[in-house]
């Protein structure tokens, strides 16, 4: 690995604003040796004090309430399959948005506080993604949905995935042990955060569009569907170019104002809508039965 790239987020944290770059920032911030644009947004009264990333902060508290909303709107589709665990899932996504506030939304805060908010914001991300690709197994029936036991091994592995991946993204900053130690020297390399935090979130978001579109070609017989699937795919993927690729360009056209994390936010919230209205249009009771055979 030595001579590749994986594993490295030096780059990563030059053109973006992403919560791990304050976990192996030495200031615990957005600064690193990594240089780029910096993320400025709104000057506050004192010496180098800023408010960067306000629109995100401001589409996270959007995003805060949709999640709530939808967990209740969930709630009144009591015949729906997979109801609980769609909520579970909502509930995740609720966390990402809140620990995003004080992560990427670059409040004054003290280092050390903000290093377990970027912690939390990393272990939800891959906890909330694992429920995802959850969701895309529950539709098939493979154990009745909603139970005591569909509920504890949903819940129980995705605390799984938040207390783990978020106490190496811990470790990873305060150095607690030696086990990441050099992750805050450049190229910033953590292989751990690298497959915890960027690969497997993507797998899972994958292997949940390939199990839909298995379940609703293939079982359901419908296309009306693949239109809310489609669309939330698509929508997640130009989140994530913009986030990514477009973002230093956007910083660099802004002197600092915006970057491209404020356009993730946006289309990751658009993203989950879509999401639980695809959900919500395959667990409606009006598909086509076959009639009743009387004897």
């Amino acid at each position: 690995m030595g001579s590749t790239k994986f594993g490295n987020f030096e780059d990563f944290c030059r053109d973006t604003t992403l919560p791990v770059c304050n976990v192996l920032s030495k200031t615990h911030n957005q600064d690193g040796d990594w240089g780029g644009c910096k993320l400025r947004g709104i000057t506050l009264p004192g010496e180098d004090r800023y408010l960067g990333n306000l629109g995100s902060i401001m589409l996270a508290g959007v995003a805060i309430a949709v999640a709530i909303f939808l967990i209740l709107k969930s709630e009144r589709k009591r015949a729906a399959v997979g109801r609980r665990e769609m909520q579970v899932f909502l509930v995740g996504y609720l966390l990402v948005s809140i620990a995003e506030i004080f992560s990427i939304g670059e409040f004054p805060l003290n280092d050390q506080v903000r290093v377990v908010f970027s912690a939390i914001h990393i272990g939800a991300i891959a906890a909330t993604t694992w429920l995802l690709f959850i969701n895309g197994i529950v539709g098939y029936q493979l154990m009745d949905d909603g139970t005591i036991l569909s509920l504890a091994l949903t819940i129980g592995s995705a605390l799984a995935w938040l207390i783990g991946v978020g106490y190496i993204a811990l470790d990873t900053g305060y150095q607690w042990t030696t086990q990441w130690q050099g992750s805050l020297e450049p190229p910033n390399r953590s292989i751990a955060l690298y497959v915890t935090y960027l690969l497997l979130p993507l797998v899972w978001v994958v292997f949940y569009v390939v199990l839909e579109l298995v379940l609703v070609i293939k079982v359901l017989g419908e296309t009306r569907p693949l239109l809310f699937l489609g669309a939330a795919a698509l929508s997640f993927a130009v989140g994530q170019i913009f986030n990514f690729v477009v973002s230093p360009y956007i910083c660099n056209g802004t002197t600092g104002a915006i970057d491209g994390s404020l356009f993730q936010t946006f289309f990751t919230l658009i993203s989950v809508a879509l999401v639980w209205f695809f959900w919500s249009s395959i667990t409606e009771d009006d598909w086509p039965m076959p009639p009743p055979q009387y004897p």
